[in-house]
This record gives structure tokens, C-alpha cells and sequence, in this order.
């Protein structure tokens, strides 16, 4: 049985696509960061919005991306703004639209930071379907609308950390995980949450590459209590518009206070199952990647230290070095769920 949720949108915070896509954009782009940067003057996130419109921030002008069905445009018409509190906001600055955009780790796409942006299909994927399996009562393969009809889009603005010591601020759109879970009817032995990322060699040329470290499809995992943590939260936008094919269209896993590989991308198979799944990461490399993977600054990675973090964008004159915190700052929401556990061998 599919579960809806009321919608507690108020019609005032409603913005129709055809009216917020005229009006004058207030994002301000890269170079005017940076500018912002030379001065001494960093923009609040909240700046960041358009004038009038409920959501706290757009993609620039000249960059949204076009609704790939009509069924895209109308969901994305009732979007619920961030609230102005943690854990679904934060004041910090926002990092600019082109960076979140093309400095990715997409393996699928290519090794380097700017090949995803530079390989990915410009186009948004659509139709998009996935399979789910296992310990449900509803296992089947799903069209994503039909994912999606049943949910509210939400705003959430979330640090993201990467376990290679760099780190975002990023304005989603989406809706909990705990949401999709529900309609498929987990039954009591699911336990663990298995998720795979597509594999298509014909647009991905990173999965052609001779030089490819991994077994095809990228998979990861998460324990069900993790999974139905309100913060865990399946993204299909970010800025206001529909997720880039580079940030892992058109639905992509965020798990704030995880470090950003468990954040699964492009997402065509979820696998409900009693015993804890292989993750790719923690399979090529057990002693540097957990499969729990919790930000967390006492336990260094072999190449990287975790006790401090570069905030992008980095400049020349701009150089941001902020202090890492446990659970990347979220310990208050998640904490209870690793109550007796060893961090430091269960990382």
C-alpha cells in the first residue's frame, strides 16, 4: 500500500514553475564569490534566495535544467522550502552552483574531478525505473514517477564531506528515504538496505576505462535504522531544479553525516535483505573505507587526515580550513544509533 503524507505546504509558499523561471534571479555565480572572497565578505546562505520566492536558493540564471516530462514540472512545482533551523538547514555559506556541479567524484564518468560534468549526458534521464527486491511485500520494478507521486519535495541544505578531506555546502530537493521505504512494506527481516548505481558502458566511459579499479554496478549499504533516520534523504534536485546527470540524476542518496561515497548515485536497484551487504569501497580497500563510514575526526584515513577539512571553493586568497566534527556536526540526530560501538574499529 502506498502511504501519502498531507502536505503541510502552505499554497502562499507555492511558486509555479512558469512564475519563478521569469523572475530576476538573485544567485549570484562563481566569479561574484570569489569577488565576495577578496573582499572579506562572504555571502550568508540565505542571500542566496530569489526575491519572493520561498526556496533558499536557485540555480543561477542560464543553468536550470529543463524538465524532462511534464510529470517532472508539475512535482517540482510544490517544493517545501528549508525550514531556518538545524539539522535540515544551516546558515553557512553556500557552496556556488558550478562547483557543486563540476567537482564530482563519479567513477562511472572518469577519474578526475571534472569528468563527470564534462562526460555525463547533458539531458536529465527520463523514463527511470528501479528494481526493488527482497524483504518486501511489494518487490517489483517501479517507474520513478510512480515512486515519486506519493511523496512531498522538500528543500534541505546539508554539509557534505568528503573522506578526501574537502567538503560543500549543498541546497537539495527531495524527500526522506524513510518515505520510499514505506511503500514497498518492508517485512521484519530487512534488516540492512542495499542500493546499486546503473552501469550503461555506452554513456559511461569510466566503466570502459582499462584503468577501472571497480566491479561494476557501485553498490552500498546502509543498516535499516540508518535508513529510516529522518535525516537520510533521497535527493532529486539541488538549486531549485532537477538533479545534473554529474550529481547522480535523477535520484541519488544523501546521508549528511556519512562521508560523501555512501551517498550512492544514479540509483536503479534497492535490495531489502536480513544480512549486511558488500559495499564497493570496503571491498577494494577493507582497511581504509568501513562500510559505516561516519565522518568522524579521530580516525584518519591512510591518505588523508580527517580532523580538518577544505571548504570549497578554494581561491587564491581564500583558503578555508575548518575544524571536522563528529558525524560532520549532526551528532545530536544520529548518535543514539551507535551507542556502545567502537568507533574507531567500526568506522
Amino acid at each position: 500500500m502506498l502511504i501519502k503524507k498531507p502536505s503541510d505546504i502552505k499554497s502562499s509558499e507555492i511558486t509555479p514553475e512558469s512564475v519563478y523561471k521569469n523572475r530576476r534571479e538573485f544567485m549570484v555565480d562563481g566569479s561574484k564569490l570569489m569577488l565576495g572572497a577578496l573582499v572579506g565578505a562572504a555571502l550568508p546562505a540565505t542571500v542566496l534566495a530569489q526575491n519572493g520566492d520561498a526556496l533558499k536558493a536557485r540555480a543561477p540564471a542560464g543553468t536550470q535544467q529543463t524538465a524532462p516530462a511534464p510529470w517532472w514540472a508539475e512535482k517540482f512545482s510544490s517544493i517545501k522550502p528549508a525550514p531556518d533551523s538545524e539539522p535540515f538547514f544551516t546558515g553557512e555559506t553556500l557552496t556556488p552552483y558550478r562547483d557543486v556541479t563540476h567537482y564530482n567524484n563519479f567513477y562511472e564518468y572518469g577519474m578526475n574531478k571534472g569528468d563527470p560534468s564534462a562526460n555525463s549526458n547533458p539531458s536529465h534521464p527520463d523514463p527511470w525505473s528501479v528494481e526493488i527486491s527482497g524483504e518486501v511485500a511489494r518487490p517489483g520494478t517501479y517507474h520513478l514517477e510512480d515512486i515519486l507521486k506519493p511523496v512531498d519535495l522538500e528543500e534541505r541544505i546539508y554539509r557534505l564531506r568528503c573522506v578526501e578531506a574537502w567538503s560543500m555546502v549543498i541546497p537539495w530537493i527531495g524527500f526522506p528515504l524513510a518515505d520510499l521505504i514505506k511503500q514497498f512494506e518492508p517485512t521484519s527481516n530487512a534488516k540492512f538496505v542495499e542500493f546499486e548505481t546503473l552501469v550503461d558502458p555506452d554513456t559511461m566511459p569510466g566503466i570502459r576505462s582499462r584503468f577501472a579499479m571497480v566491479n561494476w554496478p557501485y553498490r552500498e549499504g546502509l543498516r535499516m535504522d540508518e535508513a529510516t533516520n529522518p535525516l537520510t534523504f533521497m535527493a532529486v534536485g539541488l538549486y531549485g531544479s532537477y538533479l545534473p546527470s554529474q550529481n547522480g540524476a535523477p535520484m541519488r542518496l544523501i546521508i549528511p553525516w556519512k562521508y560523501g561515497f555512501k551517498s550512492i548515485k544514479s540509483i536503479v536497484r534497492i535490495n531489502f535483505r536480513e544480512t549486511q551487504p558488500n559495499t564497493t569501497w570496503n571491498d577494494l580497500q577493507a582497511n581504509e573505507y568501513g562500510f559505516y563510514a561516519n565522518v568522524n575526526p579521530a580516525v584518519h584515513h591512510p591518505r588523508w587526515r580527517q580532523d580538518m577539512e577544505r571548504r570549497l571553493p578554494q581561491t587564491l586568497f581564500s583558503r578555508q580550513h575548518i575544524e571536522t566534527r563528529l558525524f560532520n556536526g549532526y551528532g545530536e540526530h544520529v548518535a543514539h544509533m551507535y551507542e556502545g560501538m567502537d568507533l574507531a574499529r567500526n568506522y
